[in-house]
């Protein structure tokens, strides 16, 4: 069981990063055998452009390491921030570089992170877009987690005890729902349904 670990922000040291790697390390307890951590802080991708659809060589070199991480993957959790009430630009090209083939009929986990009490836009954003062509399949849980610079810190004495408490166990709880549809998934993508050179996009 391999799952996949997207931080979202752009910013290097995000708090997005931070919650990334708390992940990290749950999934590392005992819930699945591999992680893979893949950050956006510092832009290490490009915006689209029609190069990636005509497999120009610079393109490949720098996606295809990343298209292979991806497609081993079993299940996603994608750490998305709030900014301006909108998912960043960064993680939205994401979705345009990657998709059925690396992501399809996998399920994912949202996790929102909020500086203060919102985080809800991402969530809903990503719910209603991303998924079209991708075919990622987004679980019904996800994770708000708000306040976010007052909770998930490796310093304890940075973190509001309840909160803290309050955001690990429900993280753990999430996941573990994420690794059993992962499971459950990985059976109907091996039954051969899902292939398809026909329909392509989604509708």
């Amino acid at each position: 069981m391999k799952i996949a670990i997207i931080s979202g922000s752009h910013r290097e040291q995000s708090q997005s990063h931070k919650v990334a790697r708390v992940v990290e390390a749950m999934l590392a307890d005992g819930l699945c055998e591999e992680q893979y951590l893949f950050s956006l802080g510092g832009n290490p991708l490009p915006l689209w452009d029609p190069g990636v659809w005509e497999d120009e060589p610079r393109w490949t070199a720098l996606l295809d390491p990343i298209r292979a991480e991806l497609a081993a993957a079993d299940g996603f959790v994608i750490v998305t921030p709030e900014w301006h009430g909108q998912v960043p630009a960064g993680l939205k090209n994401f979705f345009l570089l990657f998709g059925q083939n690396e992501l399809g009929h996998k399920p994912a986990l949202i996790v929102s992170v909020s500086a203060g009490a919102g985080g809800a836009y991402p969530v809903a954003e990503l719910r209603m877009s991303s998924y079209k062509n991708s075919r990622i399949c987004y679980i019904p849980e996800h994770v708000i987690v708000r306040q976010v610079e007052s909770v998930l810190n490796d310093d304890p004495a940075a973190n509001d005890p309840e909160s803290d408490a309050y955001y690990r166990a429900r993280l753990r709880w999430a996941l573990g729902i994420l690794v059993e549809y992962a499971r459950a998934l990985g059976a109907v993508r091996a039954s051969g349904v899902t292939a398809t050179d026909t329909f392509r996009n989604g509708m």
